[in-house]
């Protein structure tokens, strides 16, 4: 059962805990004068459990290749990479 805000003129903000079947209040029930109810933001969604994360079904990241592609021979890398070809 959800709790619903209210604002009583007088008395100010309060929460009721309420089934959502119940009719909205329509006294306060300290003052006896009007409310009008709130429209809140509700709860963030929580889920439990495994599975729930970024993480979890992220494909695992290979390692970043320094080779430049070329044949590994004498002079064919321009160097700046980390093949041991550098001219």
């Amino acid at each position: 059962m959800p709790n619903y805000d209210y604002e009583c003129g007088h008395c100010g903000i309060f929460e009721k805990f309420q089934a959502m079947s119940d009719a909205p209040l329509a006294r306060c029930p300290k003052c006896k004068g009007p409310v009008k109810r709130l429209i809140s933001g509700g709860a963030g969604v929580i889920f439990k459990g495994t599975g729930f994360y970024a993480t979890d079904y992220r494909a695992p990241q290979k390692p970043e290749s320094k080779d430049c592609g070329k044949p590994k021979e004498k002079g064919s890398c321009s160097g700046g990479n980390s093949c041991g070809n550098a001219a």
